[in-house]
């Protein structure tokens, strides 16, 4: 006989399963009060245990909200999982407004600061690049070649103030169609270009693509300086004469922007100018009970600084998202959301799949089931603030306060399209385990178990296991997360900036066909 709280978790009194703490063997009996529920089988660490009978056809809850519905009888003390649970389409009530709330602002006398270089837009960039960006894949090695010339040690010798000279390259841009396709990828590219932890860029062609120099900087102003700002570079490669030229082109332009990016200086700034980018991956059963509301706690201290937190990967909100609608401080902002929820269930219709096909192996092995409950655990990121604003991928984000943008699941190209929007600082939890970096932006890793980040300690910024330990609350995590997204915008480096990772994780969503 067993203490059932030594072993299992129940998040919310209205819960047909409890999450396992411990790996439980069969015939264990576990004892709460006057309550106990006898394992039927072994159950790992992460995963369900039904601490009661559930009908075929009923639905399962876990975070007091449906996660799927029972593809047979299940018994108390029985394994919960894809055997038995199964995604279905069900009901929800959007009930837009109804628990939206006002901020309880802090005093502007309380304001935190982060050191970070103000832009000559008012923006303020946490990190100092140089960006060469690539209107196509056929730029993308001329691009690299270009890039490459300012990896060595003497970079950082003679201009200290510079993070870095990126290469932005990707494998679109041409035998696309020039409708949405391209102006998603214009968005995109002119978001790095024009982002605040981006001092200059040059953007390289090669002139034939269907993503054309001249129509991408018409398209978004790029040729519009404002004061202060450094005048850009444009170079197609078939212009300038070939892949020779056009490095030696790039490097020269590179040269005479370097100067001016060292002279930048960081300064005393609020931390209402961050925009913090929220992103899970690689996620297990403890996402949704340690990391991510400990994020969302984080985040909802940001915006009480007038500071700004998005959420995104919308097919990762589906059958969460009545919980985001019920936050809006409108409906026309809780219909938007809608809207791209439709658009997705459509999306998948068109293309042979369903939206609930997730989610992937690796979550499925840490303990999550269906889309729902992924989800479920997913929305915790964002916290409890009101729903500000919603956005379309790669749109600029102009409105302080919690947002949403619609974005794939996929984690580089969420990402991707959030720091298109203006992020300038990013926090990425994971329980499997995830190593992705975020060039031009920080990426600060949060375990969401112990074992995870012991294992990859080279990895994780942060451990939001010990709220499963017993040994730290929510809220001190929460804090902890905030101390940190502090420390990092004033320079502090995350350990994927200390691998130099995020040159290779720049990822356009890609729409539409290739023709």
């Amino acid at each position: 006989m067993e203490n059932f709280t030594d072993y299992a978790l129940l998040l919310h009194d209205r819960d047909d399963v409890a999450v396992m703490k411990r790996p439980v063997s069969r015939g264990m009996k576990l004892v709460s009060g006057s309550a106990s529920v006898v394992v039927s089988q072994s159950i790992p660490r992460g995963h369900k245990l039904a601490i009661r009978s559930i009908p075929k056809g009923n639905p399962v809850r876990k975070y007091g909200q449906i996660i799927g519905f029972a593809s047979q009888d299940i018994g108390a003390g029985s394994h919960v999982h894809s055997h038995n649970l199964e995604a279905r389409n069900f009901g929800r009530d959007y009930e837009f407004c109804v628990d939206a709330r006002s901020v309880d602002y802090v005093p502007p006398e309380q304001m935190r600061t982060f050191r970070g270089y103000l832009r000559p837009d008012a923006r303020v960039g946490t990190r100092n690049y140089v960006a060469i960006i690539s209107t196509v894949n056929c730029s993308a090695s001329v691009s690299r070649y270009a890039a490459e010339r300012f990896r060595g040690p003497e970079l950082k010798r003679d201009f200290p103030n510079v993070d870095g000279v990126l290469a932005l390259t990707h494998k679109t841009g041409c035998a696309m169609p020039l409708d949405e396709p391209t102006k998603v990828l214009q968005r995109v590219l002119a978001g790095f270009a024009r982002h605040p932890n981006v001092f200059g860029y040059l953007i390289i062609g090669l002139g034939c693509e269907c993503n054309q120099v001249p129509v991408l900087v018409q398209n978004h102003g790029l040729n519009v300086l404002r004061p202060g700002e450094p005048g850009p570079a444009f170079l197609t490669i078939q212009e300038v004469g070939g892949v020779v030229k056009t490095v030696e082109a790039a490097v020269d332009a590179v040269r005479k922007l370097l100067p001016l990016a060292n002279e930048a200086r960081r300064s005393h700034q609020p931390i209402s100018k961050l925009v913090l980018a929220e992103e899970c991956g690689g996620s297990d059963a403890a996402s949704g009970i340690t990391a991510n509301p400990a994020l969302g706690l984080a985040s909802d201290e940001l915006v009480r600084f007038g500071g700004t937190s998005i959420l995104s990967e919308t097919p990762e909100v589906y059958g969460a998202e009545h919980l985001l609608t019920r936050r809006a401080v409108s409906r026309q902002v809780g219909e938007k959301l809608i809207e791209f929820i439709h658009w997705w269930e459509d999306y998948t219709r068109r293309n042979n799949a369903t939206i609930d096909n997730n989610p992937a192996p690796g979550n499925k092995e840490g303990g999550l089931t269906t889309i729902y409950e992924k989800s479920l655990g997913a929305v915790a990121k964002g916290g409890q603030s009101p729903l500000a604003a919603v956005y379309r991928y790669a749109e600029s984000i102009h409105t302080p306060g919690f947002g949403f943008m619609d974005t794939p699941g996929y984690d580089p190209v969420s990402m991707t399209g959030m720091v298109a929007g203006g992020c300038n600082i990013a926090a990425f939890t994971t329980g499997r385990g995830s190593v992705y970096g975020c060039k031009p932006v920080p990426c600060i890793k949060i375990a969401t178990n112990t074992p995870l980040y012991e294992r990859m300690a080279d990895d994780m910024d942060i451990n939001a296991g010990d709220i499963l330990d017993g040994s730290a609350t929510l809220r001190d995590v929460g804090l902890r997360i905030l101390e940190k997204i502090i420390a990092v915008a004033g320079g502090e480096r995350t350990r994927s900036e200390l691998h130099g990772m995020g040159d290779e994780e720049f990822a356009p969503w890609q729409l539409g066909p290739t023709l």
